[in-house]
């Protein structure tokens, strides 16, 4: 058996039943020994605090993601609707154009004030006419 201590030197020899060998170690006093476990406990809830803020941040910003990206399909479809209302007025407008008397009124082609209501009607079709000369 391996159980052997020097008196003079802080080295203590320890059976290892596990392998049949003695192995040295050195011996520390016990005020060390509770000093180096209670920054190792402080460390070891440094660590855990640190990684739950880190998932915290992660989880944080993945819900920001997914906020965008509901708001982008959003304005996506926005803008697609507007198209379509901007091509659809676009149509409506060059409809109107073509029909509408105002537009080919010589009234309209003079770079004056703008004219009296009455001189406006005169442009307008008046009841039993076409609209279109």
């Amino acid at each position: 058996m391996c159980v052997m201590s020097e008196p003079s030197s802080a080295k203590l020899i320890v059976y290892s039943p596990t392998d049949d060998s003695c192995t040295e170690r050195e011996s520390q006093d016990h005020g060390g020994d509770s000093k180096k476990l209670r920054r190792r406990e402080k460390n070891r809830i440094a660590a855990q605090r640190s990684r739950k803020k880190q998932t915290q941040k992660a989880d944080q910003l993945h819900e920001e993601y997914e906020k965008l990206e509901q708001e982008n399909t959003a304005l996506k479809r926005e803008i697609r609707k507007l198209g379509e209302e901007v091509k659809h007025l676009s149509e409506a407008l060059k409809d109107h154009e073509r029909l509408c008397p105002l537009i080919h009124c010589a009234v309209n082609f003079v770079t004056m004030p703008r004219p009296h209501p009455d001189v406006l009607a005169s442009c307008l079709p008046r009841d039993g006419q076409s609209e279109v000369s």
